[in-house]
């Protein structure tokens, strides 16, 4: 029988030739005394353990953290308690002059994002963070853009059930009505009809961390989660 290893290992082994953001990953130290609410991700993608009684188990796999804290954002200042931190850094050759002197004396990085601390005073900059602010079997939930389809109709965008297919119908796949005539004499806000789908921010409740992999900065969620493959996502914590 697969272990959760082994499986995990051959997922890495054929992934890493397609996500780019697996190499030149910094290390980062542990702290045991304050916590953010949160961590930053990459998808990989999906694959599936097995439990210790045979059950198979579908998980998603992202590759979690190191954050390193920024800028220190409080309540007198700035009207509430936050750290910024940096995800993933980037050669310097990259900035502009206004986001070097933002960074200053830290490495930079591609991803700039502001999490809740239960306590500022004891956050300073330059702190890093990793998958050490989940334990396994904790309940989550994970917010990222869902993927872009483009351009549709109402029948794929919003489930429509369509207008008769057979001879003498002219409409078809079309949207049909979308309003009275001369009264109101305008179309409602929000009426569905046809446009962009998909690209819009989507949080997953109630997703449980399967198994956490410190070595590797891996996290398995139980479950699917919105996104591509490569696409950041957040791992918040949550009480679901």
């Amino acid at each position: 029988m697969k272990t959760c290893e082994n499986n995990i290992e051959y997922f890495l082994q054929n992934k890493s030739e397609i996500d780019p953001y697996l190499r030149h990953q910094t290390k980062f130290n542990h702290f045991e005394f304050t916590m953010l609410n949160g961590l930053l991700a990459r998808k990989m993608g999906m694959t599936q353990i097995f439990q210790d009684d045979g059950t198979v188990q579908p998980v998603t796999v992202l590759q979690a953290g190191p954050m390193t804290v920024v800028q220190k954002k409080t309540k007198d200042k700035d009207g509430c308690d936050h750290v910024q931190v940096g995800f993933e850094e980037i050669p310097e050759r990259k900035l502009n002059k206004p986001a070097k002197g933002h960074f200053k004396d830290n490495s930079p990085t591609r991803f700039l994002r502001e999490f809740e601390v239960e306590d500022i005073d004891q956050v300073e900059v330059g702190q890093v963070f990793g998958v050490d602010l989940f334990t396994e079997g904790e309940s989550v939930a994970v917010s990222g853009n869902s993927k872009g389809k483009g351009f549709t109709g109402v029948m794929k965008r919003h489930g429509f059930h369509g207008q008769p297919a057979s001879h003498g119908h002219r409409g078809h796949r079309g949207t049909g009505s979308i309003g009275q005539c001369a009264t109101p004499s305008r179309v409602f806000k929000g009426k569905k009809m046809h446009g962009r789908h998909g690209n819009s921010k989507v949080t997953q409740l109630g997703l449980k961390i399967v198994k956490i992999l410190a070595e590797e900065k891996i996290v398995l969620v139980k479950g699917s989660v919105p996104g591509p493959n490569g696409g950041l996502v957040k791992i918040l914590k949550s009480n679901r």
